[in-house]
């Protein structure tokens, strides 16, 4: 069976020990949402060691900024990526979204504290906490949001019903 693109985009990370959180559209179907999605969107740590550690990470993705003129010069490493707080990037394996802050939570140490943990393929992955996803979907109010936070509130609620059972 082929590796998703999470999966594959996962292990890289993992081999260089880089902290992430997966959050988004991929946090979703972890859940159990019938919500299909083609990006990966992860939170990351912003300390210098997981800055070095998720530059040469990406190195081996080989990104390109989403949306940027072919010819844009964009040096990946650690002092660049501490420029920025979030990117989207596209890779040979699809889009990638690197975010150090999501609103209204805050930075990774924020997300972590009520995170989950969810197996890929053979990789334990720590994934943002449902109660979280659904504050980040009713934050942000895209429709597409809207959509998922219909999904995610029917999941929690079984969730809570298991726990009683």
């Amino acid at each position: 069976m082929a590796k998703s693109d999470l999966h594959q985009i996962a292990e890289v990370f993992a081999r260089h020990g880089v902290e992430f959180i997966v959050i988004g559209g991929q946090a979703e179907s972890l859940m159990g949402s019938a919500r299909v999605t083609y990006d990966v969107d992860l939170c990351y740590r912003r300390t210098q060691d997981n800055l070095e550690r998720l530059a040469e990470a990406l190195k081996q993705l080989k990104p390109t900024l989403r949306g940027a003129p072919p010819n844009l010069a964009f040096v990946i490493d650690a002092r660049s990526l501490a420029l920025g707080n979030n990117y989207t990037f596209e890779t040979p394996l699809g889009s990638l979204d690197l975010l150090g802050w999501i609103d209204p939570l805050g930075d990774y140490d924020a997300v972590i504290k009520n995170a989950e943990t969810h197996r890929v393929g053979d990789i334990e992955l720590k994934v943002i906490g449902l109660a979280d996803l659904i504050r980040v979907k009713e934050h942000i109010g895209r429709a597409k949001d809207r959509d998922s936070l219909w999904q995610l509130l029917a999941i929690q609620r079984l969730r809570r019903e298991g726990e009683k059972g």
